[in-house]
């Protein structure tokens, strides 16, 4: 998708009306898929509407108003997605961005305090110099730690903007997580077995109630509870 994109061939995950104008802005090349984030223009003016034109939009942006994850961001094709806390400190609100039961990215509001962390889940691991271990989030970030106390999946709970560990909830039977792709999209259960498989195929987890997943869909939200609200009715 090109910045500058037709409303009617968004991603499936833009709750947006496709049919009110012809144009919408695209998301410039960013640590999320295309297909689960949306530029910081739409979420502004579509989901939030605190504007009712990009031009009126690009003006907040310009007069730093607008937050992702604690910094000031003005580019209005900036690309937010899962997980992503979006702020306008002026007014007080803060909102995280999660997936609903139909797939679509939607804004929950979250208490003043909470906007001052996120949940990253690790995708990969480096070794570096020294010994070092380098994680590999699933937002594009990377953390260096001296101690590799972690495993791809599980997920970490990060101060903002300064990315200091504050928790980490593991991949494993018991943990509270979210599905973030396919039939089951949306859902959250109890982890109730995590199944590593020898072979090319991806490794399996198993929900609490029955849902079999590959482990890609799966983002840990907690340990015994989760440490989110996900969308309901009164989502943005």
């Amino acid at each position: 998708m090109s910045s500058d994109s037709k409303r009617l061939t968004a991603p499936k995950s833009w709750p947006i009306p496709r049919k009110t104008s012809v144009w919408i802005t695209g998301t410039n090349p960013g640590a999320h898929p295309k297909a689960m984030s949306m530029s910081l223009m739409v979420v502004i003016r579509d989901m939030l509407h605190l504007c009712d034109t990009y031009a009126e939009g690009k003006k907040i942006l310009n007069e730093r108003k607008v937050l992702v994850d604690g910094k000031v961001v003005t580019e209005p094709r900036f690309a937010v997605g899962l997980m992503d806390v979006v702020s306008i400190p002026q007014v007080n609100q803060h909102y995280r961005m999660l997936v609903d039961r139909n797939g679509k990215l939607r804004l929950v509001s979250v208490a003043d305090g909470k906007e001052k962390w996120k949940l990253c889940r690790i995708d990969g691991k480096t070794t570096i110099a020294g010994g070092k271990t380098q994680l590999n989030l699933h937002d594009g970030r990377c953390l260096i730690v001296a101690k590799d106390a972690y495993k791809c999946g599980d997920v970490l709970k990060i101060e903002l903007p300064s990315q200091k560990i504050i928790e980490a909830y593991k991949l494993a039977k018991g943990s509270m997580a979210i599905i973030t792709s396919g039939s089951h999209v949306g859902e959250m259960d109890t982890i109730e077995e995590y199944l590593v498989t020898r072979s090319s195929a991806p490794n399996l987890v198993k929900m609490k109630d029955g849902i079999l997943t590959v482990k890609d869909n799966i983002f840990v939200v907690g340990a015994k509870s989760p440490e989110i609200t996900m969308p309901e009715a009164s989502a943005v």
